[in-house]
Order: C-alpha cells, then structure tokens, then sequence
C-alpha cells in the first residue's frame, strides 16, 4: 500500500481550507484517510500553517510520501524529510 502526505480541501467556494492528511494513494482528494497531522489556510497574509511535527516526522520516517505542496509546506514548518 502506497501512502502518501497529501492535502483535503475544505471550506466553501472560493474560499478553500486545507488539512494535511495521510493517506493510501488510492483513495479519492476527500475520501478515507489514515491520519491528520495539520492544516493549511491560504487565505490568511501571511498563509497560515499548523503542523503536527512529531506525527509527521513520525509518517516521513515510515516512508508515507508527501506531495509537491505538502513537501512545500512541511519545509516552510521547518520539517525536513
């Protein structure tokens, strides 16, 4: 099973909110998930992040593979893979 950091959109229209969640690759944006480990708020200046470090460098460490956008987060949380 192939898992991935990636991000689930919430929020209304035009006004998008973001968790950073883990799950199996094959499972829809918004469908299942394994785990939670933060959010991602793009509307605020500057954008807004809230990261669960130990439970991510916990999922990193077990291999689960994070998204191009996920990845950019985590390095401005200053989490490193």
């Amino acid at each position: 099973m192939a898992v991935k950091m990636r991000l689930r959109r919430m929020g209304q229209k035009k006004a998008p909110f973001y968790r950073i969640i883990v799950a199996d690759s094959r499972s829809p944006r918004d469908g299942k998930f394994i785990a939670e480990v933060g959010t991602y708020d793009p509307n605020c200046d500057p954008s807004a992040i809230s990261v669960d470090e130990e439970a991510a460098r916990k999922w990193l460490a077990n291999g689960a593979q994070p998204t191009e956008a996920v990845a950019k987060i985590l390095k401005a949380a200053g989490i490193e893979k």
